[in-house]
């Protein structure tokens, strides 16, 4: 059978659920349609925009009863931009669809009867993001620098991102401005042609310091020494100036070659009171507030006593490491990226910590080997990326039996999935805590630990 509906048609629903990414769903005979900026419960005129076999899309017409928690969204331009997808959900709203998203993939998925807790969520959530990377074009002729457009490479060019720090929104502004100044080329990756592709800064909340990368496609480029000038003189606060290269046809943002044109090649800041070194390149955390909470949970979670040997898996540049390392007693981690495995070490050295081993690799094949020689955790933590464990990872989590499995997650679903690879190998998950380092978007970060049983 076909779609009841086909395109171009013009119905009257009622908005029963959000999905993952913020989209309402309305159904007609069964089949859903999904509506960006809708809420549960509101009703709307709709106009199909495209139909599948399973599932359609549509745009509101006309909203005829709003949502109790719908707002008027601050962004001037939230209708366009792709960054954020619930500006129009009062901040309550967000953290009840974050709570209940959580539950509804771990009993579907994960098939789990585990109490999810309401999402802890910020004071104020505006202006929480310690980093920004914006893509830089040409608009009418003139550079612009800001965000795509949603599903498309269009750039909406921007004075301010409400969810970005006051200071890398000024020091975008200010670098846009020199850079057209000069009249330097923005990159086409249509054409192949330009020297200008992305803008990147990075503001420490708890040392104010700042740094500014720019992103080109050849090292030298005309009018460089008066530009780099031109920034520091604007930006005086500016503790760090880096160039990266990316000469590749890609949408990855950073090429190999990286050089420091003024200042150092890093910033400091602090997380539970420990140093850390950011380079341009360094995985971290957005949201230094909600950081705070979430390594406070993982840590309660953990409940070291001083005696226990740890394992992080996907450690980064060791920011959760060091921090179970203050109540651990040796803390081994293991993450892919060499540069990252580099910053780890440099971050155990500056903090003078002596109870951390760091290593490079595959965590699904260096933890198996730690594993033969001897090496066996009590607690073991991981923090991996959106598509989760790997298989041999969880096997071997199961065959080394540490007590508590800690594990952190920015995908849902994902953390449901492995959770059940992990209960039906003789662990047990109680709770799961939602903690909302992504207000006004959809992303949820959650954390929780699995206790093994008869142990």
């Amino acid at each position: 059978m076909g779609a009841p509906v086909k395109k171009n048609d013009c119905l009257d629903v009622v908005f029963e659920d959000l999905t993952h990414d913020g989209n309402a769903v309305a159904k007609i005979d069964g089949y859903p349609i999904f509506v960006p900026q809708g809420l549960p419960d509101e009703i709307a005129q709709i106009k199909v925009l495209k139909t599948n076999k399973n599932y359609g899309f549509g745009k509101i017409i006309e909203l005829t009863k709003e949502s109790a928690d719908r707002v008027t969204p601050p962004c001037l331009v939230y209708s366009q931009c792709g960054g954020c997808q619930l500006q129009h959900l009062s901040y309550d709203g967000q953290l009840r669809m974050k709570q209940k998203q959580v539950a509804q993939v771990m009993k579907r998925i994960g098939k789990q009867d585990v109490e999810v807790l309401p999402t802890l969520g910020m004071e104020n959530p505006w202006n929480y993001r310690n980093k920004a990377q914006v893509p830089v074009g040409f608009v009418n002729g003139r550079l612009v620098a800001g965000f795509y457009q949603q599903r498309s490479h269009q750039i909406i060019d921007m004075n301010t991102c409400l969810i970005q720090q006051e200071e890398n929104n000024e020091v975008i502004q200010t670098a846009r401005a020199i850079f057209a100044k000069y009249y330097v080329e923005p990159y086409d990756e249509t054409t192949r042609k330009g020297v200008l592709r992305h803008l990147m800064t990075r503001f420490a909340t708890t040392t104010g310091e700042l740094m500014l990368v720019i992103v080109t496609t050849k090292l030298n480029f005309p009018n460089k020494a008066e530009i780099i000038a031109e920034l520091q003189k604007s930006i005086p606060e500016l503790t760090s100036l880096v160039q990266n290269v990316n000469t590749a046809n890609t949408n990855v943002i950073f090429g190999e070659q990286t050089v420091v044109l003024a200042g150092r090649e890093y910033i400091m800041d602090t997380i539970h009171g420990i140093s850390f070194a950011i380079s341009a390149r360094s995985f971290y955390q957005v949201n230094p507030e909600q950081t705070e909470i979430l390594y406070a949970e993982a840590l309660k979670l953990a409940g070291l006593t001083g005696e226990e040997t740890v394992i992080d898996a996907y450690c980064g540049i060791g920011s959760i490491s060091l921090c179970l390392a203050k109540e651990a007693k040796h803390v081994y981690g293991v993450e892919i990226v060499p540069q990252a495995i580099e910053d780890a070490r440099a971050n155990a050295k500056l903090n003078k910590m002596d109870n951390v081993t760091f290593a490079v690799g595959k965590a699904e094949e260096v933890i198996p080997d730690w594993f033969k020689q001897g090496i066996k955790a009590d607690v073991l933590v991981v923090d991996p990326p959106r598509k989760g464990c790997d298989d041999a990872l969880l096997q071997t989590i199961l065959k080394m039996k540490p007590k508590r499995v800690v594990y952190v997650s920015c995908n849902p679903a994902t953390l449901a999935r492995d959770m059940l690879v992990l209960t039906e190998g003789g662990y047990e998950a109680k709770m799961v805590q939602p903690v909302d380092m992504f207000p006004q978007t959809t992303h949820v970060e959650c954390v929780t630990v699995l206790q093994r049983q008869n142990c």
